[in-house]
């Protein structure tokens, strides 16, 4: 196997036993991205002679005995809203194209002194405003399957590069399912934290709408990164810090604990009762349940209550946009993209009472949810509530038909459990009726993250050489031989 299509944790465990050197395993990641990012644009700003540098001084420190981080000379991509000193951060926002980095992020620094090896920043929609990446600043990103549909977003340059073999860590940050949708059109693991479990830094903190977490090619390799992204951050009011020390074991997700299925109460659900879900997600979904659903001690198609799903997120998520964006609309009204305007502007049209409703609305979700988890163990659905559609489409704004009520409301099948504060993992399950991609969205108990993440490995290992099941592979020749992305028709525009 190439290098570059290791594992995380396999790649480590060679580079421990000097089987493989970092310069080895960097080398053919650099091989793999100039043969096949032109095709897709996933990576947008790179320092090759830094990343060589480190690579050399991690073989160094292998070679002198020295002792390792648990992501000691793994090459990581980083999505570009977030600070790697020396690279641009521009948050795909026009205004922000010539702001290069003077320092690390703390989430950054945290992942480079586990030992990563920062590849580049990867491409993101503007202010991550959006289930599809493009902006104005680097243009779209393709899905690695299909170069003509959207790889979703809004971390969709992180999961393109770890579908192609780039890298095989990634960050992203998920709202209304900005890492997790990605993952699912890409076919690879994105997981979405209990809030609090990863600091981040929020500018509405008291709100924890957005959350980083890890993306990778493997349940077990997101669970590595995920141990070294926990730490005792007071800056976040959700992360919970006793002593000085956070209350979760970040050692305990190296090695995670094994399941049983046949014992799992497990509930399923096509739309959670308010998702505009397309036929061919419900079909597919459908029949890739027929095919592993029996080994649960009970699977029951029924789903917590989410009252007033689409006006809560809406509100808040509004609220949250204004929050961060209004002074940025108001100078420069002719640089900010259109969901960020839109957004914006749909905040300014609430009231307080308005926000009330959606708090108070919020909290009764949220005990829906608890009263739930009482019963079962787990909740399946798909990730998404589309098949993976044209790039050019800025946003669905139908579904079998039906309108869309905005340019985020076709994220609905993942920010039920953003609403909810339950930690959430798209695994790669096979392809959908269109040939495509498909994730399968598992949701567990809120702060059962380490339960929700060996749940899904055991059913990583239950789908392995079930054709139906699988992880689905990129074409990496057809992608070397496509013609680069940028000289398609629309590619920096809205």
């Amino acid at each position: 196997m190439t290098p570059c299509d290791l594992s995380a944790v396999e790649a480590r465990r060679l580079m421990s036993t000097k089987k493989l050197s970092a310069v080895e395993l960097t080398e053919s990641c650099l091989a793999r991205i100039e043969a096949v990012n032109p095709a897709v644009n996933a990576l947008v700003a790179q320092d090759v002679d830094a990343w060589r540098e480190g690579a050399r001084n991690a073989q160094r420190a292998i070679d002198q005995g020295e002792r390792l981080g648990a992501l000691h000379g793994l090459p990581l991509c980083v999505k570009d809203m977030v600070d790697v000193v020396g690279l641009p951060t521009t948050f795909g926002s026009q205004i922000y194209a010539d702001n290069v980095a003077q320092g690390d992020d703390p989430l950054v620094a945290q992942l480079r002194a586990a030992g990563a090896l920062m590849v580049g920043k990867t491409n993101n929609p503007e202010w991550s405003a959006g289930g599809n990446t493009r902006n104005a600043v680097y243009g779209a990103t393709a899905n690695p399957f299909d170069v003509t549909r959207s790889a979703a977003g809004s971390s969709g340059g992180s999961a393109v590069a770890l579908a192609c073999g780039m890298a095989p860590l990634a960050t992203g940050s998920d709202t209304g399912g900005s890492l997790r949708n990605p993952a699912a059109f890409c076919a690879v693991v994105g997981f979405r934290p209990t809030p609090g479990l990863v600091p981040g830094n929020r500018a509405q903190a008291w709100l924890p709408m957005s959350m980083n977490g890890p993306m990778a090619r493997s349940v077990e390799d997101a669970a590595l990164m995920l141990s070294t992204m926990i730490r005792p951050d007071r800056r976040d009011p959700w992360t919970p810090v006793v002593e000085n020390r956070p209350v979760h074991t970040a050692e305990a997700f190296r090695q995670l604990p094994r399941v049983d299925l046949c014992s799992q109460r497990v509930a399923f659900t096509e739309d959670f009762g308010f998702a505009m879900t397309e036929r061919v997600v419900r079909e597919s979904f459908s029949d890739k349940l027929s095919r592993f659903g029996h080994v649960f001690a009970r699977l029951v198609d029924t789903h917590p209550e989410c009252p007033d799903a689409d006006d809560t997120f809406a509100v808040i998520r509004a609220l949250c946009f204004s929050g961060m964006h209004r002074e940025l609309l108001q100078q420069y009204p002719d640089q900010v993209g259109p969901n960020v305007r839109d957004n914006v502007r749909e905040g300014e049209g609430y009231s307080a009472l308005d926000v009330v409703r959606a708090l108070t609305n919020q909290q009764h979700l949220y005990r829906h949810w608890q009263t739930f988890f009482e019963h079962h163990d787990f909740v399946l659905a798909p990730t998404t509530t589309i098949s993976p559609r044209d790039w050019h489409e800025l946003y669905p704004t139908e579904i079998d038909g039906e309108p869309t009520q905005s340019y985020y409301h076709w994220l609905s099948m993942a920010y039920a459990s953003t609403l909810a504060g339950h930690p959430s993992v798209t695994l790669p399950t096979g392809r959908d009726h269109n040939g495509l991609p498909f994730g399968l969205q598992i949701i567990g108990r809120r702060g059962s993250d380490l339960a929700t993440l060996a749940f899904a490995r055991e059913l990583e290992a239950l789908f392995e050489g079930d054709k139906a099941l699988c992880r689905p592979q990129v074409d990496i020749a057809a992608l070397s031989q496509a013609r680069p992305l940028k000289e398609a028709e629309g590619f920096m525009g809205f």
